[in-house]
């Protein structure tokens, strides 16, 4: 996809999320850094949620909390949404595949997919052998080789429209300079691959169930619904975020790197005077810990964009899903 193509999207997904006149922002927002690691101690290792609080007295509390597997962290999070319905929550997953590979498996809007993939498809598409079943081989990693239609000329096809616009098309001539510095030395990855390093495919098969259950318990999910975080009778909304676009260029897997970041970050940004020493603690401890940290700052940095989101009518969008990112509603 050319930059000008990817540019006309974006300005066709801003007009989709344009503000309408909306007003409030969330009490409460959460980030979670995933995982889609399938046995219960790595998921209780590496999901990390940032929890941003304002309370009734105006202070606000941050936490950074792990220790949950898939499934408790979706009843935690309509727990917390019960208690405060005003509630943003970032998760750090594709919420769905390139719109022909949609279209492939008659579903309409992304919603239809969820219910497909929870059905069974995702396991059968993450097994990496099969006897009763041929593999997939469209998706791949580690063992697998990337397949040959998702080379050369079909390189494009095997990305969302969010995945190339954020991750390759913002590098090319007419760009934009800030988000492209953000994915300095960052190997563009795509929903398909689910093997090897920094893949996202596994995690993000993984994450529809809980989306089809927060959805289920009243969530609203963006872009392929509207916010009501303004609405008299709020509803939580949940959306995907990307945390590359949220940290910025660090090597997060080096601890004196992650050391280094936050120090400056307190003594520069005034947001970071609400993190006590024991989360900041923590999120020096490991990267997916940074991650939520970090994200959930900046979620509560642009906490009141996110009244206005609108939902999308880009049926691609529809079927795709997009990643949130500060300035998108604008």
């Amino acid at each position: 996809m050319a930059v000008e193509k990817a540019k006309a999207n974006a300005t066709s997904a801003k007009d989709a999320t344009v503000r309408d006149g909306i007003v409030g922002s969330p009490q409460r927002l959460v980030a979670i850094d995933w995982s889609g690691r399938i046995d219960v101690a790595g998921q209780r290792r590496h999901i990390w949620a940032g929890v941003w609080t304002r309370l009734a007295d105006g202070r606000v509390r941050v936490q950074l909390e792990a220790g949950r597997t898939r499934e408790e962290v979706a009843a935690w999070l309509i727990e917390l949404a019960a208690e405060t319905p005003s509630m943003v929550v970032g998760i750090d997953a594709c919420f769905s595949f390139p719109a022909w590979f949609l279209e492939e498996h008659g579903c309409s809007d992304a919603f239809a997919f969820w219910r497909k993939v929870n059905a069974g498809l995702a396991e059968q598409w993450l097994a990496r052998e099969g006897d009763e079943i041929a593999r997939d081989e469209r998706f791949w990693g580690k063992p697998h080789k990337r397949p040959e239609q998702f080379c050369g000329e079909g390189y494009r096809r095997m990305f969302r429209f969010a995945d190339y616009d954020n991750k390759i098309a913002q590098g090319e001539p007419g760009g934009d300079p800030e988000r492209a510095a953000k994915m300095r030395g960052i190997t563009a990855k795509s929903p398909f691959q689910i093997g090897g390093s920094g893949s996202v495919g596994t995690g993000s098969l993984r994450v529809m169930p809980m989306l089809e259950r927060l959805r289920e318990a009243g969530f609203r999910v963006w872009p392929f619904e509207a916010s009501a975080i303004g609405a008299n009778r709020p509803q939580p909304l949940v959306c995907e975020m990307y945390t590359r676009l949220m940290t910025g260029a660090v090597a997060k897997s080096n601890a004196e790197a992650r050391r280094a970041y936050l120090a400056a970050k307190r003594k520069t940004d005034a947001l970071y005077k609400h993190v006590g020493r024991a989360v900041m603690s923590k999120a020096l401890g490991s990267e997916d810990a940074f991650d939520a940290l970090v994200s959930v700052v900046e979620l509560a940095r642009h906490a009141e964009e996110f009244a206005g989101l609108k939902a999308t009518r880009d049926a691609e969008l529809r079927r795709e899903g997009l990643t949130w990112w500060p300035g998108i509603s604008a």
